[in-house]
């Protein structure tokens, strides 16, 4: 009998056509189920819903009406953060709650005895931590977890490195593992390539473990992880127990491969970016099956659920197009100090929470989730955990945080590919200030995002007092996060803090 292919038998799926069940019914208030959606690479730009004060020619490239949804039912925060321009520093932050200065995991990792950074002729990278998480630190699945959740990892991790038991999520608390190992990208997203980097004659350390089922299959990855994801939620409705689905798919990272049933609707665009958008639209799909599988199983109504990105959008490389110009008007992209390369989409859900339709201008940043997840679980935080983030539920209502506060970054490593903002810094920004500090040559750049959200004029030399102020609050905060700093490689010595 000839093999049916998944994509086929995913349509209806994925086209939200569920038998809905009977709402449960409970005397006793449920607990509030916690959905973090997490895309990887996915730009400001990168979706139908505008960040922006008005829609974009790049908000109307793309086809997201389930991100349309979550947002006409929730909040969408325009001025979100990622904690870092580049994944594992950022990933690491929201399950600990810490800024990757904090962390030590200041940059992506692969492997248990390697600094992934590149090669920069003015600076090297200090001594950073290139294990990432492991089984003894406190993370945010084993609260979850020690509270009565279930806890469901489905997609890329990335949190350990590989030869170290962070490389497995299960040693970070999760009790479900689905496809997430210590590699960042996927060997690709066809199950006909078998989920493998052979097709390429890339190394077997690319290859997505545990989907052997969907090998040599029509499928495209995120719908396999999305397809696994959705039936471990069976067993904790039916019982009763509170569950964390931390949904992490691959996409849209490189390599950019088209999902083909997607192509007709992107006709017009060239090849590369016609691909990039059929996988923007296939992890919309997916968040859509989520939305109808959490109805058809009576506990939408009971599910906070956030979704954002882990990175500005990719732009240096890989894509069609004219480089550095696919967040516009963000400057830059991945990997940047840039607004491009740090600012993300951010949508939240929260029934009895947030009103629908609001829009927030509040700065936030990744690792806020770490504070906020717990809250929204009615879960503290441990007396001997101390985190950098803050409880984002003020906000989720509509209204300010009850402090106003600063938001750093600190990378001191180079991507490794050129581009505008590429290069080792650190960053601050305050009210609408913000700062960046650059180690190779030690030149500070200022920009008031209020009027100038693309960062095309530098005002440091017109408001030296700012530039003072702000300088003074970076350096405290290095200093306070025992963040390590850029080594000249001349001198053999780290960069010299950049208070005046």
């Amino acid at each position: 009998m000839p093999r049916v292919p998944v994509r086929l038998m995913l349509a209806p799926f994925f086209g939200l056509a569920f038998v809905f069940a009977e709402a449960r019914g409970r005397d006793d208030a449920p607990r509030r189920n916690l959905v973090l959606f997490l895309v990887d690479d996915l730009g400001w730009q990168d979706c139908s819903v505008p960040h922006h004060s008005a829609s974009t020619p790049f908000n109307e490239r793309y086809r997201t009406p389930h991100l349309e949804r979550l947002a006409a039912e929730g909040v969408v925060f325009t001025q979100a953060y990622a904690s870092a321009p580049v994944c594992t520093p950022t990933r690491t932050s929201i399950m600990t709650g810490r800024s990757p200065a904090a962390n030590d995991i200041t940059y992506w990792i692969l492997h248990g005895d390697q600094d992934t950074s590149a090669k920069h002729p003015m600076v090297r990278a200090p001594e950073w931590n290139i294990r990432g998480l492991q089984e003894e630190d406190s993370t945010l699945p084993r609260i979850l977890s020690d509270a009565g959740y279930v806890t469901i990892h489905a997609g890329k991790a990335h949190l350990g490195a590989r030869g170290t038991s962070g490389a497995d999520p299960h040693h970070l608390g999760f009790a479900v593992n689905i496809a997430g190992h210590a590699a960042g990208g996927p060997g690709s997203f066809y199950g006909a390539h078998d989920f493998s980097a052979a097709w390429r004659g890339g190394g077997n350390v690319w290859d997505v473990p545990g989907l052997e089922e969907y090998h040599g299959r029509d499928v495209f990855l995120t719908e396999a992880i999305a397809e696994r994801a959705l039936a471990e939620l069976d067993d904790p409705v039916t019982t009763g127990t509170p569950f964390f689905l931390h949904f992490a798919p691959y996409a849209v990272h490189a390599p950019i491969m088209a999902n083909r049933r997607y192509l007709d609707s992107y006709a017009e665009l060239d090849e590369r970016e016609a691909s990039y958008a059929t996988m923007i639209e296939t992890v919309d799909a997916a968040l859509g099956a989520l939305l109808a599988k959490l109805s058809a199983l009576g506990v939408l109504e009971e599910t906070a659920i956030i979704f954002t990105s882990d990175n500005g959008g990719l732009s240096a490389h890989a894509r069609g197009g004219e480089k550095h110009s696919h967040n516009a008007p963000l400057r830059s992209g991945k990997g940047s100090a840039y607004e491009g390369g740090v600012r993300v989409p951010f949508v939240t859900r929260i029934p009895g929470v947030t009103r629908a339709g609001t829009r927030s201008d509040v700065p936030v940043i990744s690792h806020d989730l770490f504070p906020t997840l717990l809250a929204l679980a009615d879960v503290d935080v441990p007396d001997d955990h101390d985190v950098e983030g803050v409880d984002l539920m003020p906000a989720f209502g509509g209204g300010p945080l009850e402090d106003e506060r600063d938001l750093y970054w600190h990378m001191p490593h180079f991507w490794g590919v050129h581009g505008p903002g590429i290069e080792p810094y650190s960053a601050v920004r305050s009210g609408d200030w913000k700062l960046l500090w650059f180690h190779p040559d030690r030149r500070l750049e200022l920009y008031d995002l209020a009027t100038d959200v693309g960062e095309s004029r530098d005002v440091a030399a017109k408001e030296p007092e700012v530039v003072k102020r702000l300088t003074e609050s970076l350096s405290k905060w290095l200093a306070r996060t025992d963040a390590g700093l850029s080594i000249d490689v001349e001198t053999g010595d780290p960069v010299a803090l950049p208070r005046r």
